[in-house]
């Protein structure tokens, strides 16, 4: 089993999907990841939904705290999600 890379780049995001919903994830390839979500290969929310389109990113240099602001950002309701795109990703949660 391949060891878990801990540090590099990884990428929390938000995408709006084709029924106007927003999709939160996180990867260590944010390009890579695009595609394989309009490619019907991404997660089982989008492939439904496609095509999507991203919205808001923000790159942190540690696994864990990508993981947790993932998790941060999909408690937000609608409205919390709009504002945050709204602003310069590199703001604080």
């Amino acid at each position: 089993m391949a060891k878990l890379k801990r540090s590099g780049r990884f990428f929390v995001y938000i995408l709006r999907c084709r029924d106007g919903t927003f999709y939160t994830g996180y990867t260590s390839d944010l390009d890579h990841r695009l595609q394989l979500h309009n490619a019907g290969q991404g997660a089982k929310y989008t492939r439904s939904r496609r095509p999507v389109e991203l919205l808001w990113y923000k790159e942190y240099r540690y696994f864990k705290r990508a993981f947790l602001a993932e998790l941060k950002i999909k408690k937000l309701k609608r409205k919390q999600k709009e504002r945050l795109i709204e602003k310069d990703p590199q703001t604080d949660l």
